[in-house]
């Protein structure tokens, strides 16, 4: 049972490499990379490094799992998902349109609920194999199917990059290059959302007075009490997606800053 997880933990490490590796090579900076993971919260020049030297941490934890009962690699690879949930945390608060970047590019859609629960499921995971008394090796020939399976199903039940994969097999295109629902779908989903529920009292009308799109957003102007801006963002992936609230005082001219809550 100790050893259960260590296959499950192994595959993601090297899907996170290898998806890592592939954005960088695909030559898409700086727009992929301005979207994506811990390379936001970084210098521009930065990022690929810094993309990539996350993937070398995760094939090297890999490695050790995969071959040994090492300690250190089995009390690196829980810090390693501890620290994952507190950047996803820090990002959420930071960046709350950027995407895990865990990976890659299909982890573009913002940093959710689902994301930082599944880093967490991992981080515990990763607590239980500290103590498994075989390599990861072993564990891959002579499996627990039942837990194994049992962490597989926990870890796609908070994997938004799930949705995205149905998404792009449907629609073989991006989300920022797809059409995308009509403006009165994305609307009935912003007012199902809780952020919705929590500024609806502050606005003058239900009703927006302006809307558009940019990328992967479809956003929403109303009027609130003060007669300031209040703009609602809402992904417009996903079936329950991420919703954004910024507010603009009628006297300022700087841009807004979103808070970051989720529906």
């Amino acid at each position: 049972m100790l050893a259960s997880q260590l296959p499950v933990l192994i595959v993601l490490l090297c899907l996170g490499t290898a998806a890592k590796v592939a954005v960088i090579r695909s030559g898409r900076e700086p727009n992929a990379l301005a979207r994506l993971g811990p390379a936001v919260l970084v210098p521009g020049r930065f990022r690929a490094p810094a993309l990539l030297a996350c993937g070398a941490a995760e094939l090297v934890l890999a490695a050790g799992l995969l071959l040994t009962t090492h300690p250190i690699f089995r009390f690196a690879t829980v810090a390693f998902f501890a620290m994952s949930t507190y950047v996803l945390l820090e990002l959420r608060r930071r960046r709350p349109d950027a995407g895990c970047g865990c990976f890659g590019e299909v982890s573009s859609a913002p940093v959710g609920v689902r994301s930082i629960a599944r880093t967490m499921a991992l981080t515990g995971m990763a607590v239980v194999t500290v103590w498994a008394p075989v390599p990861g090796w072993v564990a891959f020939a002579q499996p627990s199917w039942e837990f194994a399976l049992a962490g597989l199903v926990v870890l796609a039940v908070l994997s938004p990059e799930i949705d995205e994969l149905i998404e792009r097999a449907r629609h073989r295109a991006p989300c920022e290059q797809r059409r995308g629902p009509a403006e009165g779908i994305m609307l009935a989903r912003l007012r199902s959302s809780g952020t919705w529920r929590a500024h609806r009292a502050e606005l003058t009308t239900a009703e927006p007075y302006d809307s558009w799109r940019e990328l992967c957003w479809r956003f929403f102007a109303f009027k609130n009490h003060q007669q300031d801006d209040v703009v609602f963002a809402v992904f417009m992936a996903g079936r329950r997606p991420a919703v954004r609230v910024a507010v603009v005082e009628a006297d300022s001219e700087s841009l807004p800053s979103y808070t970051p809550v989720s529906a």
